[in-house]
């Protein structure tokens, strides 16, 4: 029987965290579902061991078209600005280090969205 809580195999984790720590000033949140936002946009996020970059649209397409794969999908919903990465790129990281440099680039441009947290 499968877990009830679909989290992400380890070893995903693993090769997600060493991207992310390739950039300091990206901070790494969440747990059954490792994520990355800015200013309360996320762009990236490990689903069921399936890595998520948000890219512009410009470069969303060049990925799509280059490694030959689709807007990424969760819970039957598709993300638009969302690319699944393979999982053979998975463990490529100074070749997702560009992608996810690009993403966080994206990230700056996008609107701020007020966090949820109650503040004290």
């Amino acid at each position: 029987m499968p877990p009830s809580k679909q989290e992400s195999p380890a070893e995903h984790v693993a090769l997600y965290d060493k991207l992310i720590a390739t950039r300091p000033e990206i901070e790494r949140k969440g747990d059954a579902n490792p994520y990355t936002s800015l200013n309360g946009n996320m762009f990236t996020l490990l689903h069921q061991g399936k890595l998520a970059i948000r890219l512009s649209e410009d470069e969303r397409e060049k990925f799509l078209k280059k490694y030959k794969t689709n807007l990424f999908e969760a819970y039957g919903t598709v993300m638009k600005e969302y690319v699944a990465v393979p999982d053979s790129i998975l463990e490529k990281t100074r070749e997702l280090t560009k992608y996810l440099d690009l993403s966080y680039e994206y990230a700056k441009t996008l609107k701020a969205k007020p966090t949820t947290k109650k503040k004290r």
